[in-house]
């Protein structure tokens, strides 16, 4: 795709205005990085808050009064009882279990569901809401609305400058809040590991709210290159890199988004594409499974590095994996065969033909802030 091809997010002229070097993500033209540079976006946004263009993300709505019914179908989540005003992650599987994308909903009230998912992923995720479930419920695409993230522990200070009642929101909570006379829907969550928001605004009142946080002396404009390494330190999957169709939730290491209630044993057991297989993995074991990696040297492993035992076997592979500012070290994420996924296992990565040891480690590899009241 050449820039003129690519889509534009509603804060593209900010972005050139501020200097930032764009590249295209998911079909749109993003920045990666501004004059700051990745390394000090990265620790700017751990120390005070970092404002994020995730416009590129899409937003569907979906109303009627059997609209949860109709998600808990395609999904391994408890939708029904999602209370009113909160947010759950979710992710659609397919009949083999594979994930389809990973997304966010929130339970709006009034028989309204809203859904953020993954920009390379919303054209097809909308189709598939609309062949499963459009005679269920209306879905609504909103693919109009911009979406911002200001993350970070200074976020909370400088949003209740704009909306004093956000500082009362906790992790996960999702509320229609009024920013500079425009109605916005905000919810208290990220993908940083950090505390903070993501806020959904009308297109045509995105830049102005966008200069008027980045106007307040905590905030710094921050791109995706910094978004990848601040999620990757907090152990946070990205869809088509770290889980995918060949992917099942259990292979993923993400059990814990299994809603209890849609467990083997839950109340409301499977009922979503792929349980059964999803089941048996639970309850026989993987193969193979995503796993923290460390690496014991100062040299990144990137993704798609294979991952060899001391035999010089191949056990895996690398889906993610970068440098860690705040840790000030490399850090990966990869599928390793569960003979060699117990915590300090030593396992060996192969960069530019050369071994580079490293040791299975728990993840997230820095503590996660969010609020939690």
């Amino acid at each position: 795709m050449t820039s003129e091809t690519l889509a534009k997010t509603p804060l593209h002229a900010l972005h050139l205005e501020l200097g930032a070097r764009m590249v295209p993500f998911a079909g749109y033209d993003m920045p990666v990085q501004y004059p700051l540079g990745v390394m000090k976006e990265h620790l700017h946004t751990r120390e005070a808050a970092g404002l994020f263009d995730v416009s590129h993300m899409g937003q569907i709505i979906l109303r009627g009064p059997h609209a949860a019914q109709a998600l808990e179908r395609l999904v391994p989540v408890d939708i029904i009882d999602l209370p009113v005003g909160m947010q759950r992650y979710a992710m659609f599987t397919d009949d083999q279990g594979g994930i389809l994308d990973d997304l966010m909903v929130a339970n709006l009230g009034n028989d309204c569901l809203f859904l953020v998912v993954n920009a390379a992923c919303k054209h097809q995720d909308l189709m598939h809401l609309q062949l499963q479930i459009a005679s269920q419920c209306q879905i609504e695409p909103c693919f109009d609305r911009a979406l911002l993230a200001l993350q970070g522990p200074k976020a909370v200070d400088v949003l209740a400058r704009l909306a004093p009642e956000v500082a009362k929101m906790t992790f996960m909570q999702f509320a229609p809040v009024r920013l500079l006379g425009v109605d916005c829907y905000v919810s208290r969550s990220g993908y940083t590991g950090e505390d903070g928001y993501e806020i959904s605004v009308p297109a045509a009142h995105a830049e102005a709210l966008a200069r008027s946080l980045l106007a307040e002396p905590e905030v710094a404009a921050i791109g995706l290159g910094a978004r990848d390494s601040l999620r990757l330190e907090a152990g946070l999957c990205l869809y088509g890199h770290d889980m995918s169709t060949s992917t099942t939730p259990i292979e993923a290491s993400l059990l814990w988004a299994i809603s209890k209630a849609r467990r083997a044993d839950g109340a409301r057991a499977g009922g979503f594409p792929g349980a059964e297989r999803i089941f048996a993995q639970q309850r026989d074991g993987v193969a193979s499974k995503r796993v923290g990696l460390l690496p014991q040297e100062r040299v990144p492993v990137r993704e798609g590095a294979e991952i060899v035992d001391a035999d010089g076997n191949v056990i895996g592979s690398v889906c993610s994996g970068g440098f860690g500012p705040t840790l000030g070290a490399p850090v990966a994420m990869g599928y390793v065969q569960s003979s060699h996924n117990a915590l300090d296992t030593p396992v060996w990565a192969m960069v530019r033909g050369k071994r580079v040891a490293m040791k299975v480690a728990k993840t997230p590899f820095v503590p996660q802030r969010y609020y939690r009241g």
